[in-house]
């Protein structure tokens, strides 16, 4: 049965920490920057505004109680250690770190509870994002809960160390990213919600969206959260400094997820919760297909969610998702301007550091409003010009006028390369318009010709080694990718392949792009980790609907296995009271409401047996047993369709074959 791999915010960390495996090449460790990252790094320091230290008392503004301890699971081990980075505290960066992102490690090593505003407090540095409470007149609210039950849980405690304990009245989940809903069960119960003692609210699609993120393609998102978040690396100076939103994501720990009681489907919609007034302005296609702001106006505060933090976000993660609407995010911006720039004190975020002062605030929200405005509008004109998406993300060197001076539109964690490839695909689909591209030979095939036509790998490992030797760590990774997919075996190739990727790294100002960089260095020098844990998520589980559980099931079926296999299932919840049908026809698996009279087979069990096996804690076979499957017809066909679907490997080669 399906195995349920959950995916935004680089959740993967909490597979990962044994020790790294296969190694191919001897593990002799990161080398020191070069000649030419050194300048380039020294560079930086003349075009940026270094002198502005407005954030360094920003992020300080408020602190009630600082943190500096560990955050453990049930068993004892470490899940959160914001002492890792104590590294951070020398004021000059070293020289295997971007000054720029430096600056931004240092600032977001901030950890502990912090008065945004009377009555508006944040917990800050405990987890990837931000755990904002507010105190009602009967009870606390809470914005987004962490990513895990155990760093949601000592946010809490810290805040009630420091203030009033009064209950945990309601839940909001600003939008569908793991980090802001999986640690709820770390701050109310689901008894109290169930009984109406606390209440949930998320946007309009809040479900549907969770699941297609963390489960449909969580397998391959969740692997490739790893490079985005750096969640193997080490910490340090040639490691990991920062994911650009946040430290890292929680190492281990536990998922949850209470589903929403009242969603927010209206564009504007005003509910009264804990005797305050909350205006909810749904944005949907902006950072998360489901998600919105909030506007508090007896605080006179506002809540960005996740559409404008102190950095440009990503229009496209690395990690993978839907492709998000920078006009749209654009146009929400402006809209959150009109609505509450003059009326609002402080502008907060579940990431980062809060802003004052109206002023302020206005000039803020209409800087990241040209951002996005700009990233659509640049790359529509360029590719109506008929440019490539390389192309434009290559002629797109900065942002015009004084965005690219402000540090809250710099690329720590969206990129402009990235973006504006992002806007293209939105736009025109991933083809360029180039025939030649129309068809082009699988990577490994690619790779092997290429080699040949270079003169075999030697030639090309001397071509890879004097590009480097220029500074030319663009064009050395393009030929060690090659070499690689030609030869994966070839360990020359793959020390000099990880030595361009670390010098990438070192120059990058993204924080995920360094993070990327420098893990498919450490793959490659190391091999890739073992999968040393799991990435069940019970409440995930529990919370699909059978029709999520049939999809998921289309995903996993392996067609070339199921053609010629044709069949029918009547499949119904006795404890829902529902009824469903499957067709597997042609290798494809659908289904539908209702039952089939033609059926070569009919499935009966309860949702909680299908949870036990989703699981893995029951098999097919031992329900049957038990009765607590009971099938009638040709058996059979359910063996047919069982023995057609695939189990995921969740640790995947990412850069060799």
């Amino acid at each position: 049965m399906p195995r349920f791999t959950l995916s935004p915010r680089g959740l993967l960390a909490c597979l990962i920490t044994a020790c790294l495996a296969q190694s191919v090449v001897a593990a002799d460790g990161p080398v020191a920057a070069s000649p030419q990252t050194t300048a380039s790094n020294a560079a930086v320091l003349q075009q940026l505004p270094f002198t502005d230290r407005t954030d360094y008392e920003s992020v300080k503004k408020g602190l009630i109680a600082p943190f500096k301890g560990q955050i453990k699971d049930a068993s004892g081990k470490v899940i959160w250690d914001i002492q890792a980075y104590d590294f951070l505290a020398r004021d000059q960066a070293p020289e295997s770190v971007n000054p720029s992102l430096w600056r931004l490690a240092q600032l977001s090593a901030h950890a502990g509870l912090f008065e945004v505003s009377p009555r508006l407090y944040q917990v800050r540095g405990l987890d990837l994002a931000n755990m904002t409470i507010i105190e009602g007149d009967d009870g606390l609210i809470i914005i987004d809960p962490l990513t895990m039950a155990e760093t949601a849980k000592a946010a809490l405690e810290l805040y009630y160390q420091n203030r009033p304990h009064k209950p945990v009245v309601a839940v909001i989940y600003s939008h569908t990213h793991v980090d802001h809903f999986g640690g709820v069960r770390g701050v109310i119960d689901e008894a109290d919600v169930k009984a109406g003692k606390v209440k949930v609210f998320a946007p309009a699609g809040f479900m549907e969206h969770v699941m297609s993120e963390n489960v449909y393609a969580g397998n391959a998102m969740s692997r490739r959260a790893q490079f985005q978040f750096g969640s193997l690396l080490p910490r340090g100076e040639k490691g990991q400094v920062d994911a650009g939103l946040g430290k890292s994501t929680p190492s281990g720990g536990t998922v949850t997820l209470i589903p929403p009681t009242d969603l927010i489907d209206k564009e504007l919609e005003t509910r009264t919760i804990a005797g305050l007034d909350v205006e909810f302005q749904l944005t949907p296609g902006t950072e998360a297909p489901a998600e919105m702001n909030l506007y508090l106006p007896q605080l006179r505060a506002l809540c960005m969610a996740e559409n404008a933090t102190q950095m440009m976000h990503n229009i496209l993660t690395p990690r993978g998702a839907q492709v998000r609407d920078a006009k749209a995010w654009a146009e929400y911006l402006d809209d959150s301007l009109a609505r509450y720039g003059d009326k609002s004190d402080v502008l907060f975020a579940q990431h980062n550091w809060p802003t004052w002062g109206g002023e302020r605030i206005r000039t803020f929200l209409a800087d990241q409003r040209d951002m996005y405005a700009f990233l659509n509008d640049r790359t529509l004109h360029l590719l109506n010009q008929g440019l490539t998406p390389v192309e434009i993300a290559d002629s797109i060197k900065k942002l015009p006028g004084s965005l690219d001076q402000k540090w809250y539109t710099r690329g720590y964690y969206g990129s402009l390369s990235f973006n504006t490839r992002a806007v293209y695909q939105r736009y025109m689909g991933f083809y360029d318009g180039n025939p030649a591209n129309l068809n082009p030979l699988p990577p490994v095939e690619t790779a092997r010709h290429t080699i040949e036509a270079m003169g075999g790998d030697a030639a090309a490992l001397g071509k890879m080694q004097a590009a480097m030797a220029r500074g030319e760590y663009r064009w050395a990774a393009q030929l060690g990718n090659q070499l690689l997919f030609a030869n994966p075996d070839n360990g020359d190739a793959r020390k000099a392949q990880a030595e361009a990727l670390e010098q990438m790294g070192y120059q990058s100002e993204n924080a995920t792009w360094r993070n990327m960089y420098l893990t498919g260095a450490m793959e490659l020098r190391t091999g890739v980790p073992p999968h040393a844990g799991t990435s069940v998520s019970v409440d995930m589980v529990r919370a699909m609907s059978p029709q999520m559980f049939f999809d998921f099931l289309a995903v996993r079926l392996d067609s070339e296995k199921a053609v010629g296999h044709d069949l029918t299932l009547n499949w119904t919840f006795e404890d829902q009271n529902k009824d469903f049908n499957l067709t597997l026809r042609n290798g494809v698996l659908t289904h539908r409401a209702g039952l089939n009279a033609q059926a070569d087979a009919s499935v009966t069990m309860s949702k909680a047996t299908l949870e036990q096996i989703s699981l893995k804690q029951l098999d097919i076979p031992s329900a049957i047993q038990k009765g607590l499957i009971k099938l009638q017809g040709n058996g059979k066909k359910l063996g047919e369709l069982m023995t057609s679907l695939d189990t995921f490997a969740p640790q995947f080669n990412i850069v060799t074959p």
